[in-house]
This record gives structure tokens, C-alpha cells and sequence, in this order.
């Protein structure tokens, strides 16, 4: 039964809907702590992220037990206010990672709770809420709610405005956003102001050739691309792929040399990671595979450009112990060199790649 028993809520709490904040009449029967207005939008938040954060709620909304001290007070709050925290990361990767996806409602409930523990922890008018806000917006944009994604918007320059000490990357992503809100609106003089000054803010943040920063190189290609000005828009996306490249092969050169470093007498499996998150991780994805479909649709006559981008799909779904798309891509890489008749160098790059993944030995990739 998951409606809500009212003599069993705590005198005082407001119950309101965890996803729109109306009126509540149904309550999570796992953790009892989480109100909906219905079942449509307790599904919502459930296939979003409440499955995965809901016995971690319990702590956060139940009264505080009695501390015989300060001192254990003080505790408990630090304690309380930790988890908080934790949430605010988890919820916001989960919601990014739905974004990259392309599962823009998934991501509202999502960035919804990153924005509630934020508020909680930080206050309301403070700059930790600007990363949320922005992830709202994106999602907005993607669902087409324009006037929705213009409000979080609005409140993203707000708070930044009224701020002292706003990092260069808030400023990058609040450009990125404010491009991609031109872009849906087919502004594209706009989204391009917005999408240099995002590039600017990564790069002073992170340097020119981060993949934090090549997020705005790609947006910026994908308006070159649209506006049919594709000499401009292949040089960004061979940025993007470089920098992406260059990322995940010292990864693997890293992993390569700490597992030569070891003296592993039981034989242990060359252990793998990319060293992103699961948000990051999908951005790569989506970028990369966008990227080569534009290659496969405009560059017939340069075949290099194609297979450039599979090794880099090659590298990054085998850091991500991905092994059958690592060989699927592989392979395809394999066929387009030799339909091609690429040259040697090439050649010989895909086969090492081929060799990395079928076995567990190591091989420096130039």
C-alpha cells in the first residue's frame, strides 16, 4: 500500500511531491520518507534515480536522534551534512550521464535532488547551485521546453552574477548552456558569442587541450556543420578527436607501465579503467560516435579521417572493459584500412590495436 497514513508523518512536514512539489497522496513504501503526487510521477522518479539513492534518504529525513553531548551533535550534523553531499555528486553524475544518453526525462528527477541537497547544504542563493540549475536546462532544451530551459537559465546568471567567487569551469558550463539554448533556437550568432566564451572559461580552467574543454570545440563544429561551413567544422572535430586520443592513450600508457612496474607472480588480469566517470564516459561516447557519422557521411574521399576515429572508439571502450565493442569497432577499422588500401603506418597501428584486445599483453601506441 503506498498511500500516505497521515498520523504517521511528523507533525510540521510539509508533504509535497518529490517531482513537481504538489500536494502529496502516496508515499515510497521502501524508505517511507519520499511523497508523490501520484503513481505516474513515483515511476518517474523511481526509473530516474530513487531506486538507487532510496535507503540512503532514510538517515537524511528522520528526525535526529537525541546526542548525549555537543560534541556528539556536532558529529551527527558533520555526518548528516556529508552524505548530503555525497548525494549532491552521485544525483548530478546520474543526471549528466542520462544527458548524454539522450534520456532527457530521466534526467530531471535526477538533477531535481541534486538541486534540493544542494540548497540544504550551501543555501539558496549560493554558486554550488549553478551546476544543477544548468543540468535542468540542458535537459529542458532536449525535451524542446524552451521557456522552461530559458527560466533555469536565468536563474544559473542570477546566481552567478551575485557571486564573488565563481570558478572559471561554472562560468564555462553557463556559456555552454546559454549556446545550446541558441542553437535550439536557431541563433547561431548567439550560440557562437556563448560557445567561445565557454571554450575560453575550460581553457583557463582546465588548458585548451582538456576534454573539459573540448565539449565547446564540439558544439562550435556542430553549428559550422549546420550553417554548411565545413571546412571550419572538420578542423573542430579533428580537435575533438585529438584530444580525446591523446587523453585515452596516456591512460593506457599509464596502466601499461604501473602493470610493468609490478611483479605479479599470480598472474593477475591487466586490470582496466578509463579514469572518468560514468557521465564523462557517455559524453565520449555520444561525441565520438556523432563524430564519426558525420565522417562516414562527408568523407569518403578520406578514409583516414573514418578510421582515425574507430581506433579512439577502439581504446575507449576497451579502457572501458567494453570487450565486443572494442572488437566490433576494431574490426571495422580493420576492413575500412584494407578496402581502402591505407598505408603502412596505418595498418600497422590497427593491428597493435587488435592485439591489445585479444590478448592481455602491452603494446605502446605511437
Amino acid at each position: 500500500m503506498n498511500m500516505i497514513y497521515q498520523l504517521a508523518v511528523p507533525k510540521g512536514r510539509r508533504i509535497c511531491c518529490e517531482v513537481c512539489e504538489a500536494p502529496a497522496e502516496r508515499v515510497c513504501p521502501a524508505c517511507t520518507v519520499t511523497y508523490y503526487c501520484d503513481e505516474v510521477h513515483q515511476k518517474t522518479d523511481w526509473n530516474s534515480i530513487h531506486e538507487k539513492i532510496c535507503q540512503l534518504l532514510i538517515p537524511l529525513r528522520t528526525t535526529m536522534p537525541f546526542y548525549n553531548s555537543e560534541e556528539e551533535r556536532q558529529h551527527g550534523l558533520q555526518q548528516l551534512q556529508q552524505r548530503q553531499k555525497h548525494l549532491i555528486e552521485f544525483c548530478y553524475t546520474v543526471a549528466q550521464k542520462y544527458i548524454f544518453e539522450g534520456r532527457y526525462e530521466d534526467a530531471v528527477p535526477a538533477a531535481l535532488h541534486s538541486l534540493r541537497f544542494r540548497m540544504n547544504v550551501y543555501g539558496l542563493s549560493s554558486v554550488e547551485l549553478v551546476p544543477a540549475y544548468l543540468l535542468l536546462a540542458e535537459a529542458s532544451i532536449g525535451l524542446d521546453q524552451i521557456v522552461q530551459a530559458e527560466e533555469y537559465l536565468s536563474q544559473a546568471q542570477w546566481t552567478v552574477l551575485k557571486s564573488t567567487d565563481c570558478s572559471y569551469a561554472t562560468h564555462s558550463l553557463l556559456h555552454r548552456n546559454l549556446g545550446l539554448l541558441f542553437i535550439a533556437k536557431e541563433n547561431y550568432e548567439e550560440a557562437r558569442y556563448h560557445l567561445a566564451n565557454d571554450i575560453y572559461f575550460a581553457s583557463c580552467a582546465f588548458g585548451t587541450e582538456d576534454i573539459r574543454t573540448s565539449g565547446g570545440y564540439f558544439h562550435l563544429a556542430n553549428i559550422f556543420f549546420d550553417l554548411m561551413k565545413l571546412d571550419l567544422a572538420d578542423t573542430l572535430y579533428t580537435k575533438v578527436c585529438e584530444i580525446w586520443n591523446k587523453y585515452l592513450n596516456n591512460r593506457y600508457q599509464v596502466l601499461s607501465e604501473a602493470r610493468v612496474q609490478q611483479v605479479d607472480l599470480l598472474g593477475k588480469r591487466f586490470e582496466t579503467d578509463t579514469g572518468l566517470d560514468e557521465a564523462q564516459e557517455a559524453e565520449a561516447i555520444r561525441i565520438l560516435t556523432l563524430i564519426l557519422h558525420i565522417r562516414e557521411s562527408t568523407s569518403s574521399t578520406a578514409p583516414q579521417k573514418i578510421t582515425f576515429v574507430l581506433r579512439i572508439l577502439v581504446m575507449l571502450y576497451y579502457l572501458m572493459m567494453n570487450s565486443s565493442k572494442a572488437q566490433e569497432y576494431a574490426t571495422r577499422t580493420y576492413n575500412i584500412a584494407k578496402e581502402k588500401q591505407l598505408g603502412a603506418h596505418e595498418q600497422n597501428l590497427i593491428e597493435q590495436l587488435l592485439s591489445i584486445i585479444s590478448t592481455e599483453e602491452t603494446y605502446p601506441i605511437p
